[in-house]
């Protein structure tokens, strides 16, 4: 592994572990704690008011720690994509500071009206999508991955359906942070993908930004280990939508980061399944007028009804994962050999 890679990758760990403790304790002195749904599962009523935005941990971690090993490299002037991505990933946070905070002062677990938080999501993903182009960093193309066919389209056509396919990523990762370290520990192997992936395409393209995007990914690697140390099962802390959103933010902007969109179907398939269920769920209950396909949904509520563990639902979510990521670092790979 490259040395700034490793530094980014460890920088993050120990600044998210190290104010671990700190976050932990002013969420709890501010009174800044989850409020769980009287429909969901009983046995989560016994999280009430553990503190949430923790989000805040790992965001300070790898910001920090990119920021630091990116310095390191002296190559200010290939800092712009990973930017870009950090500014995705930051906006989506912010987002999810805003509809947090809303949940806190109404004293529920509703914030910002959907409405207002796919409008603003929207505005975000544009704009990133147009910098980018702007930056000349991506191509109206989309690459399958695996088959090694590329189909171009126009501009417009790719703006709209790319904006698209960041909202629904973003809000997927966000459906699938309602366990203990559920969505951490499926991102986790996901940031280990473009990590190797944009080590990769710096030396099969030349490209020394590709460098600062996988220092980037490794610095999310580290972040999210840091985070697990207080967020997996028995959780003291939740990463919120500050977090979730942000997660979404940035692994939909790593993907464009290394101009392959449509990586995050096979890498991001437990996202793709959160949501699924939601929409099958919701989608055949109205066709049947009350009845459900899961006993509860998104589908990792239906799994713990059936009786696994949340820890279990997690490790099993997590190999998944590791093993489409894997796959999916063969897929690119392909492209180039």
């Amino acid at each position: 592994m490259n040395l700034y890679v490793l530094a980014g990758f460890l920088l993050a760990f120990g600044i998210t572990a190290a104010i671990g403790p700190f976050v932990i304790k002013w969420l709890r002195t501010m009174k800044i704690g989850q409020k769980i749904l009287e429909i969901g599962p009983k046995w989560h009523m016994n999280k009430q008011n553990i503190p949430t935005m923790g989000g805040i941990m790992f965001i300070t971690g790898i910001l920090l720690a990119t920021v630091i090993a990116a310095a390191l490299t002296g190559m200010w002037s290939e800092m712009a994509p990973a930017a870009s991505v950090m500014g995705l990933a930051l906006a989506n946070g912010l987002i999810g500071v805003f509809d947090d905070w809303k949940k806190i002062k109404k004293k529920q677990n509703a914030g910002l009206t959907a409405k207002q938080k796919m409008l603003l999501q929207i505005a975000v993903a544009a704009l990133f999508i147009t910098l980018m182009r702007v930056g000349g960093f991506i191509t109206p193309s989309l690459t399958i991955p695996f088959v090694n066919i590329t189909i171009t389209i126009p501009w417009v056509l790719y703006i709209l359906f790319m904006t698209f396919v960041i909202v629904g990523t973003v809000n997927a990762v966000n459906l699938t942070d309602g366990l203990d370290g559920l969505a951490a520990g499926v991102t986790l192997p996901v940031a280990v993908f473009f990590c190797a992936a944009a080590l990769f395409l710096k030396d099969a393209m030349r490209a020394d930004s590709m460098l600062i995007v996988s220092i980037l990914s490794a610095a999310l690697a580290g972040g999210l280990i840091g985070f697990l140390i207080f967020n997996f099962n028995p959780a003291k802390v939740f990463m919120g939508d500050t977090g979730s959103l942000y997660l979404g933010g940035m692994i939909c902007g790593l993907a464009f980061a290394i101009d392959l969109p449509l990586i995050l179907i096979p890498v991001g398939l437990i996202y793709i399944c959160e949501t699924l269920s939601v929409i099958l769920q919701v989608g055949y209950f109205k066709l049947t007028h009350g009845k459900r396909i899961f006993k509860m949904t998104p589908i990792h509520h239906h799994f713990e009804m059936c009786g696994y563990t949340e820890k279990q639902i997690v490790i099993t979510a997590f190999l998944i994962t590791a093993l489409l990521c894997a796959l999916s670092y063969w897929g690119v790979l392909h492209l180039y050999l």
